[in-house]
């Protein structure tokens, strides 16, 4: 697979300072990103009644779901390129299924598993990596859906700066086809709680990677 990346993508040029630079960044936000995941996974989990060891394997999911993008870092977000255009490339649905091919030699759960392959997949059949639909999206799947999307409105990216959460709710609620509606609502109940404000601030480190990569 890799292979196949390089040589599709021999017109992106990265140097190797440049490729060091984006990967650290690339790391940073994965991290951060990671953690507002989980917390908010493990909040919206916690509101549906599921039990405290559901919640924690989703938190630990929600943690690790986005790994395999580290694997794609320089075609996905390349500081100095045109980041839009390069996050919506065929190589961006490749990372769910990278995460899990990672994971999956780890001891991870079943369940943990089965949640990052499926994080992408939408409740109406249009997501990836196999456009389930429903029910047949396995459940951590499709709590992690809500959040993570939630997630990456409220966070900043190379081609936009971050919604504020009153617009980020509203984009979900547009695209409420894509979400379980119990999640959903139990989501929106979470966002709405006044300490969940404070969990989504402590999710944001700064973090000063103090060793050379390559």
């Amino acid at each position: 697979m890799d292979s196949e990346i390089i040589n599709d993508a021999e017109d992106i040029k990265i140097y190797p300072e440049e490729f060091e630079s984006t990967l650290i960044a690339d790391l940073a936000d994965n991290i951060n990103h990671g953690i507002c995941v989980s917390n908010l996974t493990y909040l919206t989990a916690l509101k549906m009644g599921l039990d405290e060891s559901v919640c924690y394997d989703l938190a630990v999911a929600g943690l690790v779901h986005d790994i395999g993008k580290l694997k794609l870092s320089r075609y996905l977000y390349g500081r100095a390129h045109d980041s839009f255009a390069m996050e919506n490339i065929k190589y961006m649905r490749m990372h769910s299924k990278l995460s899990y091919d990672i994971l999956q030699y780890y001891d991870f759960s079943p369940f943990i598993l089965q949640s990052v392959l499926y994080h992408h997949e939408n409740y109406d059949g249009t997501g990836y990596p196999e456009n389930l639909k429903g029910d047949d999206i396995p459940f951590g799947a499709r709590v992690m859906r809500v959040a993570d999307t939630f997630t990456a409105l409220i966070s900043d990216r190379p081609y936009r700066k971050a919604f504020d959460i009153d617009t980020a709710m509203e984009i979900l609620i547009d695209e409420i086809e894509n979400y379980d509606m119990e999640v959903f609502i139990a989501f929106q109940k979470v966002i709405h709680e006044p300490e969940t404000l404070d969990v989504i601030n402590k999710s944001r480190l700064i973090i000063d990677f103090d060793f050379d990569i390559l």
